[in-house]
């Protein structure tokens, strides 16, 4: 109970939420790197990383397929936490204090602020809108069985969707290495009670009460054991 009492650090996510986390990013970067080459053709040399264009034009669905499979466990396991909330609301009206660093001025925030939950949405509405037209133009399966005009709408709305999920993750990636310690709460699993405190106050107050109510159930049964004949 007293290391309990002790610990400094606050588990923020489990090792299966890591791993989901991981192998979703993964996998997108796979896809991105496979789906370039037919984008546009300066990047066709990255065909070479999958064996060729005839192996990548093969690999890159199947990926996709993985990493949708993989997204839909991780928006199962987030979905609840990434509700937006009258706070978020107002967090995004402050977005100049975000960017200027005043955080003694910003709302509360929970386990996740407003721009979290709204990568969360674009990249789930874009995965979904991805495998969509993927799915269309995928060759030989579906795509040759589709008119030739739908395929190419579905091919540049296929086109226009990476690109936005492409620069949410960029975004993503650089609020991650900006404010310190969130890149390694996705590492390690765990953050200092001090950060908690200062980037997430009401998760933070949530997991104390927690503690709290932990510590006090953990009270009354040494109290019982201690009163039992």
């Amino acid at each position: 109970m007293s290391l309990a009492k002790s610990d400094p650090y606050l588990r923020r996510y489990s090792l299966g939420e890591r791993l989901n986390h991981w192998l979703v990013a993964i996998s997108f970067v796979l896809l991105v790197l496979s789906g370039l080459p037919f984008f546009h053709p300066f990047f066709w040399s990255l065909t070479g990383l999958f064996g060729g264009p005839t192996m990548t034009r093969i690999l890159h669905p199947w990926i996709g397929l993985f990493m949708v499979l993989m997204f839909a466990i991780m928006a199962v396991r987030f979905f609840k936490e990434s509700l937006l909330r009258r706070h978020d609301i107002q967090w995004l009206k402050q977005i100049d204090d975000v960017l200027a660093n005043r955080d003694e001025k910003l709302p509360p925030v929970g386990k996740n602020n407003a721009g979290q939950k709204l990568v969360y949405w674009i990249m789930l509405g874009c995965i979904v809108l991805l495998l969509a037209t993927g799915v269309l133009i995928w060759q030989p399966l579906v795509g040759e069985a589709m008119p030739i005009t739908l395929r190419r709408l579905a091919s540049m709305g296929h086109a226009y969707l990476a690109l936005l999920a492409i620069i949410t993750l960029i975004i993503h990636i650089y609020s991650g290495i900006w404010v310190r310690g969130s890149f390694q709460a996705m590492v390690r699993g765990r953050v200092s009670k001090a950060w908690a405190r200062h980037h997430h106050d009401l998760w933070y107050e949530e997991e104390m009460e927690k503690e709290r109510r932990h510590r006090e159930i953990s009270r009354r049964h040494d109290h019982s054991g201690q009163e039992a004949p």
